[in-house]
């Protein structure tokens, strides 16, 4: 029954639907599959982007007083990508490969890009100290001068940032970068906390969310195999159940042995201190001690150490789904044994432009930033974080839809440096007396 909801491919080389391993994984090993709600399991249209944008803008202008002139500023689609950096104390965006280099090139202040020697200037080179760079989770804090944006929803809090800088250079407004960083951080976090962007996408839920059909069959197909399921995420239960009514059907619920919204991640995984509170279908909290996590019921807060305690779901037979590398799944996989998969939807649109000829330019990507997964010649910090913390990452659940659940994920096994007899670096003229260069002169390579 899930065959006709398969997507359609046509590609040369790389399926965009494929699953990809970081690390060998067998889905016959997994019984418990868990999932994050936004950008997991429900994904929203570009509109989302737009919205967000305009309304943090908005509040910059009426709540913190900002110029009326920056409503002049509308979104940029595709002006930046997800895991750049932006240094906070001298408003500079821009992408890091995973050695802490900065790819230059790819460096913006406001709208316009910075020039290479300003750059190497700046940073008396394009190395980033280690000291500098943000915390675990991305953030700014504790001395860290560098943000990591890691989620899809800080897309429009980049291009936002970006727009109120070049608005103050335009007009010559001496200001603080260290404030503007925090007056954009606050009004896009008000627009998620005040529920401004939860009542809007529910009041027109066919405008913002799609793919909602593959997400059901891939549920539905868990359920049918005899899988656990269970639903950890940040969202308030109105909006997550207005969603996935839209998106699997009113008897949702039935799927799930467990719902946890306003879970609070990453501190969820973290803090053992809060405990779980149960919440009516009419929004009330109760009081009452959680003993046992029942199916139907829906629970706010909590930790996972409560979690663990009160499922006995641990370990390797857990697989567990979110957008979010830091806050959905680097504390699962280095202090639980969790397994985990991201979801990365820019990899379906990667793939398609690689199994193009125009694929080696940068601009054929992003035409600020390029790749999110590569630099000139190295992985990223975004590709670095994500091949240490995710075991499997796909463009969206629908790719599970290919595969059995018996399948098992191998990681591609590619030679490390020293494994490889011969290298371009030792082919030029200027390697003739490296070690294994006569040996390797008259070796033809099969690969």
């Amino acid at each position: 029954m899930f065959a006709d909801l398969i997507p359609v491919i046509s590609s040369n080389f790389v399926n965009p639907d494929t699953i990809f391993a970081n690390n060998e994984i067998s889905l016959q090993d997994i019984e418990i599959y868990g999932f994050d709600y936004d950008y997991t399991l429900a994904f929203y249209s570009s509109h989302l982007h737009t919205l967000i944008f305009n309304i943090a803008r908005d509040i910059l202008i009426e709540e913190h007083r900002y110029p009326e002139g920056l409503r002049e500023y509308e979104y940029i689609p595709d002006f930046v990508i997800r895991g750049l950096h932006y240094d906070v104390q001298k408003a500079l965006l821009m992408k890091i490969d995973a050695f802490h280099y900065i790819q230059l090139g790819t460096v913006y202040r406001g709208l316009h890009p910075v020039t290479d020697k300003e750059v190497i200037a700046m940073y008396e080179g394009s190395h980033v100290p280690l000291e500098i760079m943000s915390d675990f989770y991305g953030k700014s804090s504790h001395g860290h001068t560098m943000k990591q944006f890691m989620d899809i929803f800080s897309l429009p809090e980049m291009t936002l940032l970006c727009c109120v800088n070049d608005y103050f250079m335009k007009h010559n407004i001496d200001y603080e970068p260290v404030h503007l960083y925090k007056d954009v951080k606050e009004a896009i976090g008000d627009v998620h906390v005040k529920g401004i962007m939860y009542r809007a996408v529910e009041a027109d839920i066919e405008k913002y969310i799609c793919y909602g059909e593959q997400t059901q069959a891939v549920l539905r197909k868990l359920a049918e195999n005899g899988k656990k399921m269970f639903l950890i995420t940040n969202s308030p239960f109105d909006f997550v159940d207005r969603g996935m009514k839209y998106i699997v059907g009113r008897d949702w619920r039935d799927l799930f042995d467990v719902v946890i919204v306003q879970a609070d991640k990453p501190g969820f995984f973290n803090d053992r201190r809060k405990p779980f509170r149960r919440l009516t279908d009419q929004g009330v909290l109760l009081w009452d001690r959680i003993h046992r996590l029942e199916k139907g019921q829906i629970y706010k807060q909590g930790n996972l150490y409560e979690f663990l305690r009160l499922t006995g779901w641990r370990g390797s037979s857990v697989l567990y789904f979110g957008d979010h590398i830091y806050s959905d799944l680097a504390d699962l996989t280095l202090k639980h044994g969790w397994r985990t998969g991201a979801i990365i939807p820019e990899l379906r649109k990667e793939i398609k432009i690689m199994n193009t000829e125009e694929s080696r330019t940068k601009d054929i990507f992003n035409s600020q930033f390029g790749s999110l997964f590569r630099t000139y010649h190295n992985p990223t910090y975004f590709s670095r974080r994500l091949s240490r913390f995710a075991d499997i990452y796909m463009a969206s659940l629908s790719c599970l839809l290919r595969y059995d659940l018996q399948h098992t994920f191998f990681p591609r096994r590619t030679p490390l440096q020293h494994e490889s007899p011969l290298w371009p670096e030792q082919a030029s003229a200027g390697a003739a007396n490296t070690p294994l260069k006569a040996e390797a002169a008259g070796v033809t390579s099969s690969e």
